[in-house]
């Protein structure tokens, strides 16, 4: 565990830059579980609760998906939103065991073909979507609106019957049905913005989408 410990240089209180250790959080969590203090005692058994509460996910997903809807309800989002969003995470799940059926890897190259359906639909790739939206570590889809979201699902959908339809191999193959996937929802986004006149991709982010709840509340 200590050989994953790495010095990186910080800047202290006077302004220069000192060497300091620096670990991943998963190395943190494992040195906080090794310290005898009493003053650890809280994390330790929050970490234990933690992971009590992952098992029980894992044996059973519906506590998952009814953790995950209270995680929302308390960060303001509303019932509508919440339920497109859990949708969503469903339809996630079945484009990337598809995407695994197809020999895609995990990791890099889920990421390449996310942003070449992201691209094609919105216009943007994931990076800069997210610049739009001013968020940095933020998950996306956090931060979408309902149209927002919907789009992206008809996405993944699209991506997912194509690929069932069409069994792509290897990466290049998926990127090519990643973009008929993107290009099916970005037809149904300049649709619905001739008839609205309104830009459905926009920088709303997920405080001004809980703003908007609060001051309906209110």
């Amino acid at each position: 565990m200590y050989e994953k410990i790495v010095q990186l240089k910080f800047v202290a209180s006077d302004g220069k830059y000192y060497a300091s250790d620096a670990a991943d959080t998963e190395v943190l969590m494992r040195l906080i579980q090794s310290i005898p203090s009493p003053k650890a005692e809280p994390f330790k058994l929050w970490l234990a609760r933690t992971g009590y509460e992952r098992l029980e996910e894992t044996a059973d997903p519906e506590i998952a998906i009814n953790r995950a809807l209270k995680t929302y309800l308390k960060k303001g989002y509303s019932l509508d939103w919440i339920n497109q969003r859990l949708k969503s995470i469903e339809i996630r799940k079945a484009l990337t065991d598809e995407w695994e059926n197809c020999g895609v890897k995990e990791g890099k190259e889920f990421a390449i073909l996310t942003d070449e359906m992201v691209q094609t639909w919105a216009g943007l790739t994931t990076r800069e979507y997210k610049k739009l939206k001013g968020l940095k570590k933020e998950n996306l889809r956090d931060n979408m609106t309902n149209l927002e979201l919907v789009l992206n699902m008809l996405a993944e959908v699209s991506t997912a019957e194509i690929s069932k339809k069409q069994k792509p191999e290897g990466l290049e193959k998926n990127k090519g049905v990643a973009r008929k996937g993107g290009f099916a929802a970005k037809k149904a986004r300049l649709e619905i913005e001739k008839q609205t006149g309104e830009k459905i991709v926009t920088s709303r982010n997920a405080k001004q989408l809980q703003l908007k709840k609060t001051l309906k509340i209110k």
